[in-house]
């Protein structure tokens, strides 16, 4: 099964798939809402935003299993990503991303290892990974790189 057919369900609870939400290339980023790292929406915003018009697209995963900074319920999620960083793109519900409960979607990313060589495990909030048109994982940015960095932006422009 591609990395685009896996089954998911958005924030609102319907099923989809990468596929359907995200045709071209996109970047997942698994979320949290009261996370030292949380500000890093904005630049995710933005990067959906200008490369939105290319057939790029930002996909949200928000996860609670990093010290509970995901606490709340799907509507509060939608509300606080819309209202406090305007976020217009897609977000999944809330899944596990590690663990034995971890998500098919994560088992299949977690498996692609960072510039570092190291796979295995989210470290964090906001770790993203870069996934081309065909649905092949071209990069894993660790929760440090923020969305501005210039190796996020020149991996994006490669496979545009």
């Amino acid at each position: 099964m591609s990395l685009r057919d896996i089954p998911l369900r958005t924030l609102a609870g319907v099923p989809t798939s990468l596929g359907e939400l995200a045709p071209g290339p996109f970047l997942i980023v698994n979320v949290a809402s009261r996370c030292g790292l949380t500000p890093q929406y904005t630049g995710l915003v933005n990067l959906h935003r200008q490369y939105g018009p290319q057939g790029f697209a930002v996909v949200g995963v928000p996860c609670n299993q990093f010290h509970g900074q995901e606490p709340g319920s799907a509507e509060e999620i939608q509300e606080f990503c819309s209202v406090t960083y305007g976020v217009d793109f897609p977000i999944l519900e809330k899944i596990d991303v590690n663990g034995p409960d971890r998500h098919p979607l994560y088992r299949a990313l977690t498996e692609t290892s960072d510039a570092g060589g190291q796979a295995g495990d989210i470290e964090w909030n906001f770790e993203k990974f870069l996934v081309d048109r065909d649905g092949v994982i071209a990069a894993r940015f660790r929760p440090g790189i923020t969305p501005e960095n210039p190796a996020i932006t020149t991996a994006i422009e490669k496979i545009l």
